[in-house]
């Protein structure tokens, strides 16, 4: 069983989209509410009925809400529902260990509501478009770019800098044939987005990206010299929040394409098991033990960040699982220092970023690309190396990958 989600701009009047945002707001302060009384007010609930707060008293409370308040009333039952599910969500990940303590919801930030996909029928108008019919809103139109295959089950309305969006989250029953595919190791870095191990190299956008990024840093110096809360200050946030998205939207875009394209022609896919998230922290230290370098591992955090690597492992396991392929992430330690060729690992062998010349049997090959091998060795025929400067007794990479 396929669980997708599929996105689509759309195209509301200007009444519609004030809607929107009623039912946005009701389900944050809904959501609100119901997380206050879980908070504040469990051991009160419990003291006086017995029975701890929990997803279906807080439905009876909406109900008794709903019939005091028209405003309320007046937004689907069914959204509400969604949104205090959500909030039980939350409270069973943070006590199961899965994530933090519930937050509230905010206002720019929390701008959706969902639906029940029954509740939600489409229909094309033509090649283009179609229009969904949402509950106590109406028609709606949206830019169909893509068919929505599969039963849906969901349906998202979001607010984000570009305009609303629908989301269909179907499910699809798909039995996944054998991918008897060729495998390939993969090296993520910064001056090439990614190395394959066969020797190709796919790089993000980075002309489109550089434009979006000088004028997002335009706009983030103007918005620093407007007064706060004036309208000024709101039109120069919304242009850069815009812009960002923009850039998301292309990096979004060039991860979707190119692990599409690795998915379709490669059974097995090697990569380093690489915790972005730890190697982007910031180097500042504190007050009392101050950083060191911390402009310049700042820029490499931004690098790290703008090839977005951590999304391109998430699309690649999908895509892999849909078409019976497999990802494989093994240790990253000495992938860049070791030869493809003989195994002996040696840092001097990386005499540049780009270049790499084994000081034991003379190989010489793109760094990127000798690692992307290592890597892909690993991942297929893993061997036990003894120690440092030592040459690995295995098949050497020469035989499966002639030079380039």
């Amino acid at each position: 069983m396929l669980h997708r989600g599929y996105k689509f701009r759309l195209y509301a009047t200007d009444e519609q989209a004030a809607v929107f945002g009623q039912f946005a707001g009701v389900c944050r302060l809904v959501y609100n509410l119901a997380l206050e009384q879980r908070r504040d007010w469990w051991w009160q609930a419990k003291a006086n009925t017995g029975y701890s707060i929990s997803y279906a008293s807080q439905c009876r409370e909406l109900t008794k809400l709903r019939a005091e308040f028209d405003w309320i009333a007046a937004v689907s039952v069914t959204c509400q529902e969604q949104a205090l599910r959500d909030l039980d969500k939350a409270y069973s990940n943070f006590f199961a260990g899965r994530s933090g303590y519930p937050t509230p919801r905010k206002r720019g930030l929390n701008d959706a509501f969902r639906f029940k996909g029954r509740e939600c029928p489409w229909r094309k108008l033509n090649a283009k478009w179609a229009v969904v019919k949402l509950p106590k809103i109406g028609d709606v139109k949206f830019r169909l770019t893509r068919d929505i295959p599969g039963a849906i089950k969901n349906v998202t309305v979001t607010l984000d800098a570009l305009g609303w969006h629908v989301v269909f989250s179907t499910e699809v029953e798909r039995a996944a044939a054998p991918n008897f595919g060729p495998a390939v190791g993969i090296d993520r870095g910064v001056v090439h987005t990614v190395a394959l191990s066969d020797g190709r190299f796919m790089d993000m956008p980075r002309e489109r990206l550089n434009v979006l990024d000088r004028r997002a840093r335009k706009q983030a110096r103007k918005l620093a010299k407007c007064k706060r809360g004036s309208s000024r200050r709101n039109t120069a946030k919304k242009l850069l929040a815009s812009t960002k998205a923009k850039m998301a939207r292309v990096r979004l875009h060039w991860n979707h394409e190119r692990t599409a394209e690795i998915a379709r022609t490669h059974g097995v896919v090697v990569l380093e098991a690489l915790k972005a998230r730890n190697m982007t922290a910031s180097a500042a230290g504190t007050a009392d033990a101050p950083g060191r370098n911390v402009r310049q591992k700042a820029g490499l955090n931004r690098a790290i960040l703008n090839n977005a690597w951590y999304q391109f492992e998430e699309f690649l396991a999908y895509k892999l699982a849909e078409r019976g392929g497999e990802l494989r992430k093994v240790n990253p330690a000495f992938t860049s220092q070791a030869c493809s060729c003989c195994g002996t690992i040696d840092k001097a062998s990386r005499e540049s970023q780009a270049t790499f010349k084994c000081g034991h049997c003379g190989h010489t090959a793109n760094a990127d690309t000798n690692a992307a091998r290592n890597i892909l060795m690993a991942g297929t025929q893993p061997a036990l190396r003894t120690s440092v400067g030592e040459p690995l007794k295995r098949k050497p990479m020469a035989a499966a990958y002639p030079p380039l």
